[in-house]
């Protein structure tokens, strides 16, 4: 019946870690897993056990490990010599809680890296104005209007229109040119 419960407890602890870690509840913090879930555990040695597993659950998580990766992992840490193993009990608790959160923290760990607004769509086009009527001609330079789509998760777009000159897109284009040279020096140093 130990066993159980301490299976239970940290099944608990490693759902209270992704709860906090992944899909920030704030309300679950490290002094509420203790006390629900080891209240007898030393302080010291709880605070040992939730920064094993929590940086277990961010190896196997920033790797997105399979099934087969994370047999390997887990065989591999049950392995290790000295205080960072993982018993068999803990290996079996963090296959099966990462069977079935890996798509949820997946998607978490996504969201988090996106900026947002998002852009959407973009649409563009070119204005010209033709000849008056009365056989005029028309003076006037081409005007390039660009309709970008923004958003945020759940939530409807917002819609910005940008009006452009000749001069203004060719700005555009030499700043886009300017952060392209520096992604490419960046790149390439590293």
């Amino acid at each position: 019946m130990a066993d159980v419960d301490a299976a239970k407890s940290l099944i608990g602890l490693l759902n209270g870690i992704a709860q906090s870690v992944y899909y920030n509840n704030t309300e679950i913090t490290e002094e509420l897993l203790k006390n629900e879930l080891y209240p007898d555990l030393p302080q010291e040695e709880f605070y040992a056990l939730y920064e094993k597993m929590k940086g277990l659950i961010k190896s196997i998580a920033v790797a997105d490990m399979d099934h087969e990766q994370l047999e390997a992992f887990l065989t591999a840490q049950t392995r290790k010599q000295g205080g960072g193993a993982v018993s068999s009990e803990q290996a079996a608790a963090l296959s099966r809680f990462w069977k079935s959160q890996r798509s949820r923290v997946r998607e978490s760990l996504l969201g988090q890296s996106r900026w947002e607004p998002g852009l959407r769509g973009l649409s563009w086009r070119v204005d010209l104005q033709t000849a008056a009527s009365r056989g005029e001609t028309a003076n006037s330079n081409p005007v390039a209007l660009v309709e970008l789509e923004l958003g945020r998760a759940d939530q409807d777009s917002e819609f910005v229109c940008l009006e452009f000159d000749e001069a203004k897109i060719n700005q555009v284009l030499k700043k886009m040119s300017n952060i392209q040279e520096s992604i490419d020096s960046i790149a390439h140093r590293s």
